[in-house]
């Protein structure tokens, strides 16, 4: 059996590769679908053909790109909470996150146009529901403020990662602090301690 890609998913895939470019570059705002099709070479016409809208090329993104987070939701509602399945959702997101960091800067960098967008909302209930597994039931305030942090510490280490390597690019002189210029190994590794400590301080419950 083949396992090569079809013609259209092969230019789906492309168009949403473009289109996040472009999103990341000059914001979903001012991106028209023109743009996009003259970036990847075809017509407006054949750009149709796969999305009708800039909010369905949206809908792909998320669709494609959050595949790991579905994929730990999906694994931990089969489990029964405990210590050790909250750490393991914390380490699978944090994987899963590192794969995905363009949607991660995507979203952060479109935040008004996107937050009641249906992908938006989308995406919110997804982290929403990660965030309730790593809390498990009968969780206080606090606990669940402790799995929100959690997860937003990993998406906050690639944000401080995107402003490092702007930083570099830009050739900023070195006298005006001592901070540490962070690579992707540091920003996954970062992501992964805070996150950990954040999540261990949940209070196991008895009966659960």
């Amino acid at each position: 059996m083949s396992t090569s890609q079809s013609p259209r998913s092969g230019t789906r895939a492309r168009i949403i590769a473009v289109a996040l470019e472009l999103f990341s570059e000059q914001g979903y705002e001012k991106t028209s679908l023109r743009e996009i099709a003259d970036r990847l070479g075809v017509t407006k016409a054949a750009l149709y053909y796969h999305f009708k809208t800039k909010d369905d090329i949206v809908h792909g993104i998320v669709a494609t790109m959050a595949a790991p987070i579905d994929e730990t939701i999906a694994w931990g509602e089969q489990q029964t909470w405990s210590p050790a399945v909250r750490d393991e959702l914390v380490r699978r997101f944090a994987a899963g996150m590192t794969e995905r960091i363009p949607l991660l800067r995507f979203f952060h960098e479109n935040q008004p146009a996107l937050r009641e967008s249906p992908a938006g909302l989308e995406f919110k209930a997804r982290m929403a529901a990660m965030a309730r597994l790593v809390h498990g039931p009968g969780a206080s305030f606090d606990d669940r403020l402790r799995a929100t942090m959690a997860l937003f510490s990993v998406n906050s280490a690639f944000f401080l990662l995107k402003n490092d390597t702007e930083d570099a690019s830009g050739c900023q002189p070195h006298g005006g602090g001592s901070d540490h210029a962070a690579t992707l190994d540091d920003a996954v590794a970062g992501a992964l301690t805070v996150a950990l400590e954040n999540a261990a301080r949940i209070e196991p419950r008895q009966g659960v």
